[in-house]
């Protein structure tokens, strides 16, 4: 496994310039040389901390064009998703501390009012949200009568999202002021999909076109007296002809100014074509050409790697695998879903998967390749994508939706509406549940559980293990019923292989881990990928001796085990239930309310663990965060003790 042993040092010049306000008086040659200190910046701190190296490698000349014309103590700047803001954070008095980027208590990975009120207008973490809130920014502007710009960066195929386009369309019924910059990299996370990056694309820079274009430009200009004065009516035709049939007919449909195609790589394009936008009193959409992971060759092959991407060694850009946490052993429930639905789809062809723009991400790449007739992406459309399925569902198809737990919240509505109400057999396949990490709050998984349980119709279903996730997954897809499995991306304590055969999982019905033979004390009640935790917590415990603790995996949210609850509330004095999701509303909360609506809370102790009800919990490694939260094995093991005592 490659380290990243490199003493890199921050460059002078992010040090010692007066940043932000110096960059307007730069040199183009200063603020090109300028541009090369940030990307072997951002190259060598990524290495170190991880993250999303290739969005923010696109936009360096970009967030250095944005930064000279205009004034961000003043303008309102809003990156959509974020992720691509490393260059920003560099540039607005955050250097001396960018190498805490994605730390506990460092730099968070996305933008963050309470991190950089001054410069950072509005925090993002999910996509389509920039041209809203900058839309309501310039409202805002107006009401006060003051005069700032309003200016929204969205890429990365976040334009795929129907928010974006409602708010173009608000944007230019209302014509306020405003500048969008679509920073058109051809990219989402992976490759873009759909009509809409096909039209993005479209130009006439063939070479039978520009072929053409040359010879007819040498006759016109071989006329005497009036051939030069022919040639430049003819190219200003050319552009009006090239915006009918390129993205400004789009834009100009929304009553936006549309400027572009423009480099996204060429500093001096990029200012004088911002400048142009900057003048205008409308609101105006600049097009943007950039490259995803540009300047770093690792990067630029191969753009979804890096896209996010753990800790890796500079010089070659070669990945180590993840690291273990907390003893893991198994393979990890992504890549355990995945092999999964391949087989289950080779069984039946009525199944059929789709993605929200991570296919990789969520375990579908093997589908995506196998059965390319049955797998759709959506783009960044998550509420698309669950009425969509529900439309197939609708048909007799079996859609699995595979889509992280913090996208998931996105589609909330259409899960009622569409899914639930109609009890359509929708399988949601909640991948990233739980804390992810360096991500911080806009991508920890920690609301499933609460949203969902609460929707009439809906199975959720926990699997504690790669092992019990194949057969979760095989009954999900029997139930003629909206069923939902949540699961974390990386491995589990299991040391269980998956079984080659599926096993129908009884609907409602848990499983009893440990059982003490004799007096029964405590019972941890668990679900989901905090089980194996709670064992290990438990059989060390037990070896202290401190007799008669047991352990209940319930699997199974929606709906409860109430018939082993009731047994288990009947023969423990002390119950400590663990989940990773927020307490209010959460599994606990379930198990609290179905004892306390049959009268079984007498004479019992009870402790809830899971994430906190009144604050969000920050970014850095999973392991700190668990720590934090009360949900690591030192603190289980503690909670366990404690809860024992309870009952003696």
């Amino acid at each position: 496994m490659p380290k990243n042993t490199d003493p890199y040092s921050m460059p002078e010049s992010l040090l010692s310039l007066d940043l932000p306000s110096a960059i307007p008086a730069l040199s183009l040659k200063e603020k090109e040389a300028l541009a090369k200190d940030i990307r072997n910046t951002l190259i060598h701190v990524v290495a170190k901390n991880g993250g999303h190296l290739a969005p923010s490698l696109g936009v360096v000349e970009l967030t250095l064009a944005i930064l000279s014309v205009f004034d961000p103590a003043k303008d309102h700047v809003v990156w959509d998703v974020g992720h691509q803001c490393y260059a920003w954070k560099l540039l607005t008095g955050r250097a001396k501390d960018f190498h805490t980027l994605r730390q506990l208590h460092g730099l968070a990975g996305y933008p963050k009012i309470s991190e950089c009120p001054k410069y950072d207008r509005f925090g993002v973490g999910h996509a389509s949200t920039s041209i809203s809130a900058a839309l309501g920014m310039a409202m805002a502007r107006d009401l006060k009568g003051t005069n700032e710009q309003s200016i929204a960066v969205i890429g990365d195929g976040a334009l795929t999202g129907g928010m974006a386009f409602e708010a173009l369309n608000q944007a230019g019924g209302l014509e306020k002021k405003m500048i969008v910059i679509l920073n058109d990299n051809e990219m989402s996370i992976s490759d873009n999909v759909g009509a809409l990056s096909q039209f993005l694309s479209r130009n006439l820079a063939n070479k039978r076109y520009m072929n053409f274009k040359e010879k007819t430009g040498k006759i016109l200009k071989s006329i005497p007296k009036i051939g030069e004065f022919l040639y430049r009516t003819v190219e200003r035709g050319e552009k009006s002809f090239k915006t009918f049939f390129t993205p400004g007919m789009l834009f100009e449909a929304f009553r936006f100014n549309y400027i572009g195609p423009v480099d996204g790589h060429d500093l001096e394009q990029l200012i004088r074509h911002l400048s142009m936008a900057k003048e205008l009193n409308k609101p105006v959409l600049l097009h943007v050409r950039t490259k995803k992971g540009y300047g770093y060759a690792p990067a630029e092959n191969n753009p979804s790697r890096f896209h996010r991407v753990p800790g890796f060694e500079p010089e070659t850009g070669l990945v180590p695998p993840p690291p273990a946490t907390e003893g893991t052993k198994g393979p990890g429930f992504t890549k355990v879903f995945g092999k999964t639905l391949c087989k289950l789809a080779s069984m039946d062809k009525n199944i059929v998967a789709i993605s929200a723009a991570m296919p990789d991400g969520t375990g579908l790449g093997e589908f995506r390749q196998k059965f390319p007739e049955r797998f759709i992406d959506t783009g960044i459309c998550e509420e698309h994508a669950v009425t969509f399925a529900a439309g197939m569902a609708s048909r007799g198809y079996k859609p699995v939706v595979a889509i992280y737990s913090t996208f998931m919240q996105r589609a909330y509505d259409q899960v009622i509406h569409d899914v639930c109400i109609q009890n359509l057999p929708v399988v949601f396949c909640l991948d990233r549940a739980g804390l992810v990490g360096e991500d911080g709050p806009t991508h920890h998984g920690a609301f499933d559980l609460t949203f969902l349980r609460s929707i009439p119709n809906m199975h959720l279903i926990a699997p504690r293990d790669e092992a019990d996730l194949p057969n979760a997954l095989y009954t999900a897809l029997q139930l003629n019923a909206p069923v939902a499995l949540r699961y974390p991306p990386m491995p589990s304590r299991s040391k269980t292989q998956p079984s080659e055969e599926f096993t129908l999982l009884k609907v409602g019905e848990g499983e009893m881990l440990i059982e003490p033979k004799d007096k029964k004390s405590l019972c941890v009640i668990s679900v989901g990928h905090r089980v194996h935790t709670c064992r290990f917590a438990v059989e060390e415990v037990t070896k202290e001796g401190k007799e008669g603790i047991g352990l209940f995996d319930a699997r199974w949210v929606r709906p409860l085990p109430e018939e082993q609850l009731r047994e288990i509330a009947s023969q423990y004095k002390s119950l400590l239930i663990v989940e990773e999701n927020i307490r209010a509303g959460g599994f606990s909360s379930a198990v609290l309310e179905f004892l306390s609506d049959n009268n079984l809370l007498q004479g019992i102790s009870i402790t809830r663990i899971g994430l906190p009800e009144n604050a969000f919990v920050e970014h850095g490694p999973v392991r700190e965060l668990r720590k934090i939260c009360g949900l690591d094995i030192d603190s289980l093991m503690q909670s366990v003790r404690d809860s024992w005592q309870d009952a003696q």
